[in-house]
C-alpha cells in the first residue's frame, strides 16, 4: 500500500524519482519496494552514486571478477558495471513506463563529466550509453553547460531521451528550453517520431541556499529563502515558453513537455524543515527528485498545501531583488555553483575509476 503522503503529492502532478541506485538495491528488491510504497516512477543516477554503491557494496564483486579475468581497463568497466544496473533498473520500472505512456518509468545515466566541456565527445558518448543500456525508458544526462547545449540538441534530434543536469540559473534554464525545442524541430525534420522522444531539466535548489545563506551570513532574514524562489521562478519559465506558438506547433505534431526535475533536495541547512524543498516546490508537471533520507522524511511527516508555486512569482522576483540590494551578484552565484557543480561530479569520477582499478587489481 502506497505512502499516503506520497500518494497525495503524486496526486498533485509532481512525479517522485528515487535520486540513487545501487547494485543492492536492485537485487534486495528495495526499488520494487519504493515503488510499491512510496510512489517512487523514476531513478537518477550520477556518479557521486556510482561512487558510494561501488565502495560501500559487495554485490559487485562477481561481475568485477569477470571484467578483470577479461582484461577489461578501468574505464571500459566502468561502462559495463554502471550500464548494468540501469539497465536492470529500466526493467524494474518498465512497468510504470507503459503505465504512463512513457512519461515516468525512467532511469537516467550520467556522460563522464570528464566531457563537460566537449561538444563533441558528449555527443558520441550520449549514443554510446544510448545504444549500450538499449532500453526506451532510459535516459542520458548531459550537463547545461554552454559546450553541452549543442550535445543536447543533437541527442534530442537524433531520438534519444535526456535529462539535462546541473542547471542553476534562469538564463540558463531558458537556453536549454531552447536546446531541447531546437532538437525536436531537428527531429521533425529527421522524420523521428517525436511522441518517443522525452527530457526532464534538472533544475538544482538546495545548493543555491548553501551559497547565498553563506554570503548573507547566520542572522540575515533572507538565509533559506532564495532557492525556492529561484525554483519558483523556473517554472514560471517552463510555463511561458512551453505556452509560445514555437512550442504549441512541436506539442500539436506530437512533442512532449520537457518538465522542470527539482534536483539537490536534501535540505544541508538543520535549522530549515527537511522537507522544504518538496512540500514549497508543487506544481503540475513537474518532478522531484530525492535522497532516500529526503523521501522518508516527507513520507512521514511532509504537509503539503496544494499548489506551492504558481502564486508566488511576485514574491520570488521581489525577494532575488532584495537578495541583489544585500550585495549578492545572481550571475556570481550561479556561475560558480556550475563550475562547482562539474568539479565535485569529475571529483566523484576520479573516486570511481579508483574504486573500479582497486577492485580489478584484487582479482588479478
Amino acid at each position: 500500500m502506497s505512502n499516503p503522503n506520497t500518494q497525495a503529492l503524486s496526486e498533485l502532478g509532481v512525479s517522485i524519482w528515487l535520486d540513487d541506485l545501487s547494485r543492492e538495491r536492485l537485487t534486495s528488491g528495495s526499488l520494487q519496494q519504493l515503488i510499491t510504497e512510496r510512489n517512487v516512477v523514476g531513478v537518477t543516477t550520477n556518479p557521486s552514486i556510482f561512487a558510494a554503491a561501488l565502495r560501500d557494496g559487495e554485490s559487485y564483486a562477481e561481475q568485477v571478477s569477470q571484467l578483470a579475468a577479461a582484461g577489461a581497463d578501468v574505464d571500459s568497466a566502468i561502462i559495463e558495471i554502471t550500464t548494468e544496473d540501469v539497465r536492470r533498473a529500466c526493467d524494474v520500472m518498465r512497468p510504470v513506463y507503459d503505465a504512463t505512456g512513457g512519461i515516468d518509468g525512467r532511469v537516467s545515466i550520467e556522460v563522464s563529466p570528464l566531457l563537460a566541456n566537449d561538444t563533441e565527445g558528449t555527443i558520441a558518448e550520449a549514443k554510446a550509453l544510448w545504444a549500450k543500456v538499449d532500453r526506451p525508458n532510459a535516459m542520458i544526462k548531459i550537463p547545461a553547460t554552454v559546450e553541452g547545449l549543442p550535445a543536447i540538441t543533437e541527442a534530442i534530434a537524433s531520438g534519444i531521451s535526456v535529462n539535462v543536469t546541473l542547471i542553476f540559473s534562469l538564463p540558463r534554464y531558458r537556453e536549454v528550453i531552447n536546446a531541447y525545442l531546437t532538437g525536436l524541430e531537428q527531429a521533425l525534420e529527421r522524420g523521428n517520431d517525436l511522441q518517443s522522444i522525452h527530457s526532464v531539466a534538472s533544475f538544482f535548489v538546495s545548493r543555491v541556499d548553501v551559497e547565498i545563506d553563506r554570503r548573507l551570513g547566520d542572522c540575515h532574514a533572507l538565509r533559506g529563502r532564495a532557492a525556492l524562489a529561484n525554483a519558483r521562478l523556473a517554472y514560471q519559465l517552463f510555463e511561458e515558453m512551453f505556452s509560445s506558438e514555437r512550442a504549441k506547433v512541436l506539442l500539436d505534431a506530437g512533442a512532449q513537455l520537457q518538465r522542470p526535475l527539482w534536483a539537490s533536495t536534501g535540505v544541508k541547512d538543520p535549522q530549515l524543515p527537511d522537507t522544504l524543498y518538496v512540500t514549497e516546490l508543487v506544481a503540475n508537471n513537474t518532478v522531484n527528485t530525492m535522497p532516500e533520507k529526503t523521501l522518508e522524511a516527507f513520507a512521514d511527516h511532509g504537509e503539503l498545501h496544494g499548489d506551492s508555486i504558481r502564486d508566488t512569482y511576485h514574491d520570488a522576483n521581489r525577494l532575488l531583488d532584495e537578495i541583489d540590494a544585500a550585495g549578492i551578484s545572481y550571475t556570481e552565484v550561479v556561475e560558480l555553483l556550475e563550475r562547482e557543480g562539474v568539479e565535485k561530479f569529475i571529483v566523484s569520477w576520479r573516486e570511481l575509476q579508483q574504486t573500479v582499478a582497486d577492485q580489478l587489481a584484487a582479482d588479478k
